[in-house]
């Protein structure tokens, strides 16, 4: 019988969580008001998928064919501004910072929209770049509009908490397998998420709008954790770290607040 998934709501009137609260865990919140909950130098891996904060522009986009392109207007991606994505961004990095243990590694992914602020602010902080590595897409979204370059790639940044940190978790056998047995690259080609991976509503709509495919999730945990570690995503989406941690024999924590995602969570774990 397949254990059920238990999603901890978290509460304001919970002040902490103990490490025995975490493993294997899904928490129902703001992730600025879970991460403080959470004891110091707990997880050995980090993986934070956050808003772009794309700035689309305000008009409908429409194919050469005449639909609408499903392009990403989610609440969760508008800010006011610049200052006001820097302050959430410093914000749930410093509490991450302070979690991940001596030896844990970071990865942060991002289009070139976020990227460069969200690196510029982990170096601030103290954060040691180890690298970046470029998701090459096989299928990327096509520029409709015809104003500039398709943009094919997006940017993971993979740091330690400081510069002090040592012996962190790096397999090179495996980062030679993405690249067919040859140097260990930082360049991935993988396809966005689509077919039976892509999740969907009844309604046929994308249950999350930049759900990130299995494989990117499987070359992370596999390259920078070992089996037993315990993987934090703070902005879980669809809960696709915790599917690959999970089926890799790592444990997960992940956080999130969108009832719909939260859903989507429970059903693929209770499948696995």
């Amino acid at each position: 019988m397949k254990k059920t998934t238990t999603i901890l709501t978290d509460l304001p009137e919970t002040k902490h969580y103990s490490l025995s609260d975490l493993s294997d865990r899904v928490i129902a919140g703001d992730t600025l008001n879970v991460l403080p909950k959470l004891p110091d130098e707990c997880a050995d891996c980090v993986f934070v998928d956050p808003p772009y904060f794309l700035q689309l522009p305000k008009k409908k986009l429409i194919r050469w064919s005449g639909s609408d392109v499903d392009a990403v207007d989610d609440h969760w991606d508008a800010f006011a501004d610049f200052a006001e994505y820097d302050l959430f961004t410093e914000k749930y990095l410093r509490e991450v910072q302070r979690i991940m243990k001596p030896s844990a590694t970071i990865w942060v992914i991002g289009t070139y929209h976020n990227i460069h602020r969200v690196g510029r602010i982990m170096q601030d902080l103290g954060f040691w770049m180890l690298n970046d590595v470029i998701w090459y897409k096989s299928n990327p979204m096509p520029n409709f509009l015809g104003v500039r370059f398709t943009n094919a790639t997006e940017t993971l940044l993979w740091a330690l908490k400081d510069k002090k940190a040592k012996k962190y978790t790096f397999h090179k056998d495996k980062a030679k397998e993405f690249n067919e047995g040859k140097l260990g690259i930082n360049v991935w080609k993988i396809p966005l998420c689509s077919g039976n991976e892509r999740l969907r509503t009844e309604n046929g709509d994308k249950v999350h709008s930049t759900q990130k495919p299995q494989e990117l999730l499987r070359r992370v945990i596999l390259s920078s954790t070992n089996p037993g570690d315990l993987i934090l995503d703070p902005m879980a989406g669809t809960g696709t770290t915790g599917i690959v941690a999970k089926e890799n024999d790592r444990h997960y924590l992940l956080i999130e607040r969108n009832p719909d995602y939260l859903k989507a969570i429970a059903e693929r774990l209770q499948q696995k």
